[in-house]
């Protein structure tokens, strides 16, 4: 028998300062059996940093070979946005820039590992991909304070992220990349 995603909810309070987007959330994820929780923390981060109108999960929770972990849909129901997490290979990043208007990755892993496995391969519009890292400690410390029901508030200002998730309080500087 197959084990089931956990369902997690997160009642966000968004303050993204840089992009002047102020929100409330309420979001129902589901987290997949192989996704660890430093992943989702990460996906939910993203999902949080790249909010806007037409915003939505993969509908299998991680990406698969048809959608990104994260990506946006206009009102006809085409990509706009297409929003990778973790380490995706780099063929995978070039369809999904080709499919859309823009493109992201966010990641807590190794930056410069990431981005020196898709040295030399193409990657349709690479100069314009937007690759954003966390510190691994301030992920894995989100990670730890991880519950079925999560309350969270995150304030971005100049790239610095603040974040208070169930009561504890984590911030980082949020690293942005250039592939090539």
């Amino acid at each position: 028998m197959a084990i089931g995603a956990t369902i997690r909810t997160f009642d966000i309070q968004l303050s993204d300062m840089d992009r002047g987007v102020y929100e409330e959330l309420s979001l129902r994820v589901a987290q997949h059996p192989s996704e660890t929780d430093a992943y989702l923390v990460t996906r939910v981060l993203a999902y949080c940093l790249e909010f806007e109108e037409g915003i939505a999960f993969a509908a299998a929770g991680v990406s698969n070979g048809e959608e990104p972990a994260v990506l946006v849909k206009d009102l006809t129901g085409l990509t706009t946005a297409w929003i990778e997490v973790g380490a995706p290979d780099a063929q995978r990043l070039h369809a999904g820039s080709k499919l859309a208007d823009r493109a992201a990755v966010y990641t807590h892993r190794d930056p410069q590992r990431l981005l020196a496995s898709w040295s030399g391969k193409t990657i349709h519009r690479a100069e314009d991909i937007v690759v954003r890292s966390f510190d691994s400690k301030f992920v894995d410390a989100a990670a730890a304070e991880l519950t079925r029901r999560n309350i969270m508030s995150l304030s971005v200002t100049e790239g610095q992220l603040y974040l208070e998730l169930n009561g504890a309080s984590l911030e980082t500087q949020m690293q942005e990349h250039q592939i090539g």
